[in-house]
């Protein structure tokens, strides 16, 4: 079955000194504040779409990767998986980093690193960012 998550941004002003609130619609989680200084300087408690794209990789991989686990017949302890989505102005987005660490019991580092790379190329966020550098840098722990 298909889903539809929506969001929607209300921006007022120029693009350098005007400012917007990007609103979660579907989970009704809050609206936030964003600014082109927010976006590309400092975040100063706004955020933009770079950070958003940023929390949807990061959520994606995990659940692709702990199914690729489950699949596997293993269970994570814990999957800690940040992204970073880097923005040059002018040039627009350019990579998202995946940096991943994972307890898992019973698991070898070659399976591991396996399951970790068919994640980072299986995830649909990573599927609607294709056209960017996707790094991944996984750890398993002890």
């Amino acid at each position: 079955m298909a889903t539809t998550r929506t969001a929607h941004t209300v921006w007022n002003g120029n693009l350098t000194e005007g400012s917007g609130q990007t609103t979660l619609d579907s989970s009704g989680l809050g609206t936030y504040d964003v600014t082109w200084k927010a976006r590309s300087e400092e975040a100063n408690g706004k955020t933009s779409p770079e950070e958003l794209i940023a929390a949807a990789h990061s959520a994606c991989f995990s659940m692709a990767f702990s199914n690729g686990l489950a699949q596997a017949g293993y269970t994570a302890d814990e999957i800690r998986t940040q992204a970073e989505v880097d923005f040059i102005p002018g040039t627009g987005i350019t990579t998202s980093k995946l940096t991943m660490s994972a307890k898992i019991p019973g698991i070898s580092e070659e399976e591991f690193q396996k399951i970790a790379d068919d994640a980072k190329t299986g995830c649909p966020v990573s599927g609607a960012l294709k056209g960017l550098d996707i790094l991944l840098d996984a750890t398993l722990v002890g």
